[in-house]
């Protein structure tokens, strides 16, 4: 499975996360189609602190957004645009960006399976059952899953990795 950064938009452009102000504040950059990682090693390049919510953990140093260094984020190759309130980026509510990088496993991954729990509605992501629903049976440490798939009138046990589903 290819790691994504859907966020959920219509027209195909993308956001992420951008610590321009290196005031621990997070501001988000439209991207242009499919180049969210251009964007990213560029700011990166630029010493921006990014963070790309697509299962991989990217850190780097911020500029001071005081002397209006941010205005070169839009000038990036990749980028769109800053999510702008007037004139000024518009941070990211404080905690969502910090949530998410502290989901982030040891490989990098976004891990979200605190929200698992048995009983509850989960979504494939993966393999030959992906985007079906299902309800989670089974979790344990192994990192592997056992989801009840409602298949043909009937219930189907399907055991796969932890970070191929979803909360539904």
């Amino acid at each position: 499975m290819k790691p994504t950064s859907e966020n959920g938009s219509t027209d195909g452009a993308q956001s992420s996360p951008v610590d321009i102000g290196g005031d621990g504040r997070w501001y988000a950059v439209h991207t242009q189609p499919h180049r969210e990682l251009r964007a990213t090693i560029q700011l990166e390049n630029q010493s921006f602190r990014v963070f790309l919510p697509r299962r991989l953990k990217t850190v780097r140093h911020a500029r001071n957004l005081n002397r209006q260094a941010w205005r070169c984020v839009n000038g990036t190759f990749g980028v769109t645009s800053l999510v702008m309130q007037g004139d000024m980026p518009h941070p990211a509510p404080r905690g969502v960006v910090e949530a998410m990088l502290a989901s982030v496993d040891a490989a990098g991954l976004l891990c979200l399976e605190e929200n698992l729990k048995v009983g509850s509605h989960v979504r494939l992501a993966a393999g030959p059952f992906a985007d079906k629903l299902g309800i989670l049976e089974r979790l344990d440490d192994s990192g592997r899953v056992r989801v009840l798939l409602e298949i043909m009138g009937g219930t189907v046990p399907v055991h796969i990795e932890r970070r191929f589903i979803t909360a539904a």
